[in-house]
């Protein structure tokens, strides 16, 4: 696996950018604060494709970078367009001129004016737009996962090769500074959680049935027909059709069997995964159950166990990853898992050595103690030792949470610098095998073994 190099810039910016923290909470991004917006030297135009829900996700966090300019936004459905053009009211130059239908009429029409391109269309169209884009001479910022398709995905790996251009696929926690200073400081420079032999993570949601709109806002079918979609339903739902996704497992699975490969640095040896679509009616999994076997540079066998369910909410999406010495518990949104926790066990860490982690500014010492009463009428197992508190991480993000992706990007792109990415296409095109694998595990009922060479195009 050839990522020593962005291993080691990650751990150069998050461990420059931490190291002043004094062991009390702190807050490592300085909180987007609209005034600060103004000219900026060195201006990036950005045209758009795709502009659903992500699509505007990514745009209302782009345009909040200073020097950012969104130039041109292309939409197959004239609900988005719509929208699209309420961007010239935010100071951008998007007018009913510079907002199209066809990707292909964008780029050439505003080809000078357009440096690099945001993509936020369905997973099957990701390697078309991408490439077509790089080979028109834009850089690329593109959503993760990839493609629904490892042979599209490696495609676009081959077009940022022999264009030379930045590609930057969007795993975002790979820029989220709590992240980067979780895993590069606390688990890899400090080796607070001693080796870390287990991960877990999980994106549970509710039972939602297929979205549908007011009739007046479908998509005439010879259009729909014209893009490859049978029906607005297809077009509105296409996570779960097996030509336009990968289900859930790919959708929400990418992001966080991603962080495996980060904390571990190597790429797993198998999937063993089950699920089935047992809930809904539908073309991809419901829930997915995957355990991953790792083996470290070091020889170590490590595993990690990954779940998507699509009928409970129950605990929401987290990680953890489980170390001799400590634990560490994180999730995008701090509410949901922000802390370090000590193994409390004979030989194992003292409390003074994490006093001394705190005042390096790795974690926040817990205030107080949590108080436990012993009663009469409880016995307790001598074999169970009580948990030790949470120790938080000193690191929040108050920024939209893929900002820092994109200010990532844009870093890149103003120095022409690819090796600045935080999360380049060969990267990317590591969980994806591993992602996509877990599906084709449900569907043979059996384990995937990997050889090594399958990680890289």
């Amino acid at each position: 696996m050839n990522t020593t190099t962005f291993n080691r810039r990650d751990f150069i910016k998050a461990a420059g950018a931490t190291a002043a923290f004094l062991p009390t909470f702190s807050v490592l991004s300085q909180e987007y604060k609209a005034e600060t917006i103004g000219p900026a030297q060195d201006q990036v135009n950005v045209g758009v494709i795709g502009y659903g829900a992500e699509g505007q996700i990514l745009v209302d966090a782009a345009i909040k970078i200073p020097g950012v300019r969104i130039k041109a936004v292309c939409d197959i459905w004239p609900y988005h367009r719509q929208k699209a053009r309420g961007l010239g009211r935010l100071g951008h130059d998007v007018t009913s001129k510079t907002v199209y239908e066809d990707y292909r009429e964008m780029l050439e029409k505003e080809d000078k004016n357009i440096d690099a391109v945001i993509i936020a269309t369905p997973d099957w169209m990701h390697a078309e737009h991408t490439n077509y884009c790089l080979k028109a001479g834009k850089h690329v910022y593109c959503e993760k996962e990839m493609s629904n398709s490892l042979e599209k995905a490696a495609s676009m790996v081959k077009a940022q090769r022999e264009t030379g251009k930045i590609l930057q696929i969007g795993h975002q926690r790979r820029s989220n500074p709590r992240y980067m200073h979780a895993i590069n400081r606390v688990i890899r420079e400090s080796n607070m959680l001693g080796r870390v032999t287990h991960a877990y993570g999980q994106w549970n949601r509710s039972v939602a049935p297929f979205i549908k709109d007011h009739p007046r806002l479908d998509i005439p079918i010879e259009t729909l027909q014209k893009y490859g979609y049978e029906n607005m339903e297809q077009f509105r739902n296409w996570r779960w059709f097996a030509k336009y996704g990968g289900g859930p497992m790919v959708d929400l699975g990418s992001h966080q069997i991603d962080l495996f490969f980060w904390v571990w640095d190597c790429v797993p040896i198998s999937v063993t995964a089950i699920g089935g679509n047992d809930y809904y009616n539908r073309q991809m999994n419901d829930n997915v159950m995957a355990m991953y076997e790792f083996k470290t540079k070091e020889g170590k066998i490590n595993r990690a166990y990954y779940q998507v369910l699509t009928t409970s909410s129950r605990g929401g999406f987290y990680e953890q990853f489980m170390g001799e010495d400590g634990s560490l518990t994180i999730a995008e949104i701090a509410a949901r898992g922000n802390t370090v926790q000590r193994e409390v066990r004979a030989g194992g860490p003292e409390e003074s050595q994490w006093v001394e982690f705190a005042k390096q500014g790795l974690v926040v010492q817990p205030k107080k103690a949590v108080s436990r009463e012993v009663t009469s009428n409880v016995a307790v197992d001598a074999r169970v030792t009580a948990a030790a508190d949470g120790w938080p991480l000193p690191v929040d993000l108050l920024k939209p949470a893929h900002m820092p992706h994109l200010e990532n990007f844009f870093d890149a792109v103003r120095s022409n610098n690819p090796k600045l990415l935080n999360c380049p296409a060969d990267l990317a095109y590591e969980s994806a095998v591993a992602v996509l694998a877990a599906n084709t595990s449900v569907a043979e009922r059996k384990t995937i073994y990997f050889k090594p060479e399958e990680f890289h195009v």
